[in-house]
């Protein structure tokens, strides 16, 4: 469950000077490396979305910023205290207080949360970091240069930027897509291949005429791209060639890594870890709490930034270049954000029962358990209706159905503007975390017909699953989920209908295929329906003989299933159940009413 990136740095310092055996040739790994870290930016810069970035709101914004000068100016404390000279100081800072991108996105898409708040805070949050390593870079080069006059330096250096900005925007958004565009017209996918390498290297040494490092030239350029209907091919075609030569990054790094050095500093070693996992772990929860996000979301949130890579590297391989670092303080750099790496899995793991037992003990907040519901009548509204946990992309589709056809529903969102979207169209919202029972219980569950958990988070979906099961069992339930082991778990903790995306896409594109081969829809539907009724997916071939493969016997085939379908069946006794209370529409609009304790 590690990032690769670990495995580069292991190798590199395998290959490196500083242990025995061979040592590959440095010059040429750093040759090769130069190419790898530009390609790598470009990507980077590629995947960016600005548009995502807006809609973040101003928690991974401001959030992050504050995050990052708290951080900077808390490893600037420790490395003045440790006897460290200022500008290596603020190196060491700058480095601690960026996160990895790479290395969440891994951890949060192995566990399917990646559409969660916490995924998606956590992702926003990294993208402001990426783009404030540009000025971090700008700035702390020209602080690295001898200058009798720093100020003036410092907005020379600001002012060559911004005109390399000026003059790639207008390339970027006009020239470079439609040029792309001419060479995909071509039908040759190794010329487009190569173009867009030519367009990153080119752009990334062109930024070196302005005083920017080629790093930064190519993680600029990516963005710029990356605004273009083309982005996503170009991310595609370059993908490959990324992998290969940022792999040749990471190595050349761990070649500087002096293994021995690092168990003869220990205790600084674990210095920089605290201060990468504990530190910006806690401050960046804190700050998100601050800023008013649910306990549970700023925990996990906080716990997924607590790691350090990509651009740590970089920054910390630009001081080094530099000159404005000591074999100490880059040593130490390196091999705490290699440790961040290891523990990260383990780190947002160990945060889950802390962040649950954290939100039980907060105080609501104002918004928390604001309903909005039909005036004068919340005991006919609670009755008989369905609550959807969730106002997302799928949430959204099964409210809009159930408000056509006239049906009672309450929706439990914790994101607050999702919550506020709902309640602008005069939909009964709960504001706050489906996985707190005293939020749950605002819902009325033990009146609802069905609950509809249509979250991404695998672990609150558990919690309210167990809740339910333990006090509501009679209640129904149908379940999102994105993986067979959780699909497997849930069915066997009593959920009667569990949704897997991808095994329901696979269902439909068979459903589709057999009808191509001449089954009809009356056989199609039986198949399916089995299938679906499996724990296990199974095989399509346990449904359809070996000699359907040609046309007559399919249609032997299909008169046996259907004399099959017309047999007389034992008629079996319905099962006695409970009247549900009639469905009432409200007699005027909504209106929001308070109803925490």
């Amino acid at each position: 469950g590690q990032s690769v990136i670990l495995g580069y740095i292991l190798a590199g310092i395998a290959i490196g000077p500083y242990t025995p055996g061979f040592v590959a040739a440095e010059l040429t790994v750093t040759a090769l490396a130069d190419i790898g870290i530009i390609l790598l930016m470009f990507a980077i810069g590629v995947e960016l979305s600005l548009a995502e970035l807006l809609r973040s709101g101003k928690v991974a914004t401001v959030g992050a910023t504050i995050q990052m000068l708290a951080i900077i100016g808390i490893g600037f404390g420790v490395g003045l205290l440790l006897g460290w000279k200022p500008l290596e100081s603020l190196f060491f800072g700058a480095v601690v207080s960026i996160s990895s991108s790479t290395v969440l996105v891994k951890i949060v898409g192995d566990t399917g949360e990646i559409d969660s708040p916490h995924g998606r805070l956590t992702l926003a949050w990294s993208t402001v970091q990426d783009l404030a390593t540009v000025i971090l870079i700008v700035v702390l080069s020209a602080l690295a240069t001898d200058s009798t006059n720093l100020a003036r330096d410092m907005i020379w250096e600001v002012a060559k930027a911004g005109l390399f900005l000026l003059l790639l925007i207008p390339i970027g958004l006009r020239v470079l897509p439609w040029i792309f565009d001419w060479v995909a017209g071509l039908r040759s996918r190794e010329v487009f291949v190569l173009s867009v390498g030519v367009a990153a290297l080119g752009l990334a040494y062109s930024a070196t005429f302005f005083g920017l490092s080629l790093a930064l030239g190519a993680f600029v350029a990516g963005i710029v791209v990356g605004e273009s209907d083309l982005s996503h091919q170009i991310l595609g075609d370059i993908m490959p060639l990324r992998d290969i030569f940022a792999g040749l990054f990471f190595v050349s790094v761990g070649m500087l890594v002096d293994p021995g050095f690092v168990a003869r500093h220990l205790p600084l070693l674990l210095v920089t870890v605290f201060l990468i996992i504990v530190a910006k772990g806690v401050v960046s929860a804190g700050i998100a709490m601050v800023m008013r996000t649910p306990a549970r979301t700023a925990i996990l949130t906080g716990a997924l930034l607590a790691v350090s890579a990509e651009f740590s590297f970089l920054l910390a391989r630009v001081g080094h270049d530099l000159h404005a670092e000591s074999n100490t303080v880059f040593n130490l750099m390196l091999a705490g954000s290699a440790v961040s790496i290891v523990l990260a899995p383990f780190v947002y793991k160990a945060s889950q029962p802390l962040a649950e037992a954290v939100e039980a003990r907060m105080p609501v907040g104002e918004d928390y358990g604001v309903l909005a519901m039909p005036a004068n009548e919340p005991e006919t509204v609670l009755r008989g209706h369905a609550i959807i946990l969730g106002f997302g992309r799928v949430g959204r589709i099964v409210s809009d159905m159930l408000r056509k056809h006239d049906f009672r529903y309450v929706i439990i969102e914790e994101d607050p503007r999702l919550a506020k979207r709902a309640q602008a169209e005069g939909i009964p919202v709960v504001r706050g975390s489906a996985a707190a029972p005293a939020v749950l219980e605002h819902a009325n569950p033990g009146r609802a017909r069905v609950l509809v958990i249509a979250i991404p988070d695998p672990v609150a979906t558990r919690i309210v699953v167990d809740y339910v099961r333990a006090r509501y069992p009679r209640l129904d339930m149908v379940v999102r989920t994105h993986s067979d082991e959780e699909r497997r778990y849930l069915l066997n903790r009593g959920v009667r209908t569990v949704i897997l995306g991808e095994w329901e896409l696979a269902l439909e594109m068979t459903r589709h295929t057999l009808q191509r081969f001449g089954l009809e829809s009356l056989v199609t539907n039986q198949i399916i329906n089995r299938m679906r009724s499996q724990v296990e997916p199974e095989p399509v071939e346990e449904f359809i003989d070996e000699p359907t493969r040609d046309r007559t016997s399919l249609d032997a085939a299909l008169r046996r299933e259907l004399e099959e379908r017309r047999r007389p069946e034992k008629p079996t006794e319905p099962e006695p159940t409970q009247p549900l209370p009639a469905l009432t529409r409200p007699a005027r609009r909504p209106r929001i009413k308070d109803v925490r304790p």
